[in-house]
């Protein structure tokens, strides 16, 4: 079962996940000094994170990579595939912004990442944003990481998607999904009313059965709809 939905102004509920006590502590200092936003509980492995992620399902997972017992990417494939946590979004934590951990854990359900040396203001506000499910994170540097990854032939990831049953204008809202388009971004572009944007993106949603907008980027790359050519080296 999921948790009962927040009754309207709670704040976003936090889990931290980190296997470093400093950056844990840190975290969630700057969590629980945010309006609106509360640390709930904080894990130093996925094991753990999971655990607590069952135990007291929060809005998000601030999820690092690597960590002993289970590393980021199982924890959140645990978090994400499970009934009891369905709802829950994860969003990872790295050091590094071409680490195929990290793209595999976007296939693992991940609603997005940021790199560990990211502003403080910017990672609360992406906190709001994946609660939300409004909008990829970091849409330029998930891209480059996406096609990186979409591109190399890799005998363990599955065939490619197909976009069969999805209509001409839900290519176009998907397309600009890929790229990092917002609902606001996306109407304005194709000049549709914003609650137009959102009915396309939830049909997207069922018919590709994705969860959140991270994997419908995924899904674009991996069907052909979207590509992008790999960056220069050094770039």
């Amino acid at each position: 079962m999921t948790r009962p939905a927040d009754p309207p102004g709670a704040p976003v509920r936090v889990l931290i996940a980190d296997d470093q006590a400093l950056l844990r502590g840190s975290l969630r200092v700057l969590v629980d000094t945010e309006p609106g936003l509360v640390a709930t509980s904080e894990a130093a492995t996925g094991t753990e994170a999971v655990r607590l992620a069952r135990q007291d399902p929060p809005d998000v997972v601030l999820m690092d990579v690597r960590m002993p017992e289970m590393d980021g990417i199982e924890a959140t494939r645990q978090i994400c595939g499970s009934p009891e946590t369905a709802d829950v979004k994860v969003l990872i934590l790295t050091m590094f912004d071409l680490d195929e951990y990290v793209y595999a854990a976007l296939r693992a359900g991940a609603s997005g990442f940021l790199l560990k040396d990211t502003p403080p203001s910017e990672l609360l506000a992406a906190v709001r944003v994946i609660a939300a499910g409004e909008a990829l994170l970091a849409p330029a540097v998930t891209r480059r990481l996406i096609a990186e990854f979409v591109h190399r032939p890799e005998p363990s990831r599955p065939l490619r998607r197909t976009l069969d049953g999805v209509t001409e204008r839900e290519r176009e809202v998907l397309t600009l999904i890929a790229c990092g388009l917002s609902n606001t971004e996306i109407a304005e572009r194709l000049y549709l009313g914003i609650a137009t944007v959102k009915t396309h993106v939830s049909h997207l949603l069922t018919k590709l059965a994705t969860r959140d907008r991270a994997q419908l980027v995924i899904v674009a790359y991996e069907s052909g709809l979207v590509t992008v050519a790999r960056p220069p080296i050094g770039s």
